[in-house]
């Protein structure tokens, strides 16, 4: 389907999300949002992107990105009535977390047709078990977390893997910026 002339709602407007709606704006889509930190008047023309609650934007879009991280608040988020609010014949797009949207819930909407489809680059449990009920769950696009993967970001992953080692290796402090714990 085209994306022209549809309605589309960033769920989190982060760098992620601040990154979809730019890669939008030519498609010529009615691009909404909702986040917990507003942006600026700037930024949301410069994205081409309005702010509406999130229980506004669910019912609203042809199309739903999810790009918000797993957080408490967020996990589970999208659970059974929010799914249902989802204007009908909608797509769901999250590439976040898997645990954002409930498992369950997801295959029901599905399966009764009130969805037309769901596209994830993220599973929960990652990596998810055989019997895992997405894999039969109808009109779902699924990948092993490496839909954005391109050549050229497995190379940076493999550059600072090695400057990391060889810093370490060598007794040398890791920058900042790669330290988890």
């Amino acid at each position: 389907h085209d994306l022209e002339d549809k309605v589309v709602g960033i769920v989190g407007m982060g760098r992620i999300g601040q990154r979809v709606a730019a890669r939008l704006k030519p498609f010529d889509v009615h691009t909404y949002y909702f986040d917990y930190r507003r942006l600026s008047t700037a930024e949301e023309q410069l994205l081409g992107a309005r702010y509406m609650t999130l229980g506004a934007i669910v019912p609203h879009c042809d199309v739903v990105s999810i790009n918000i991280p797993l957080t408490p608040q967020t996990d589970g988020l999208f659970n059974h009535d929010l799914l249902c609010s989802m204007k009908k014949g909608a797509y769901l797009v999250n590439t976040a977390r898997g645990r954002i949207v409930d498992t369950d819930a997801l295959v029901g909407v599905l399966e009764n047709g009130h969805l037309a489809g769901y596209a994830g680059d993220v599973w929960y449990p990652q990596p998810a078990p055989p019997d895992h009920p997405w894999r039969k769950m109808p009109n779902h696009a699924m990948t092993p977390h490496v839909s954005g993967t391109s050549l050229e970001a497995q190379k940076r992953y493999s550059d600072g893997i090695r400057d990391c080692l060889t810093c370490f290796l060598e007794g040398n402090s890791l920058e900042r910026d790669f330290l988890i714990v």
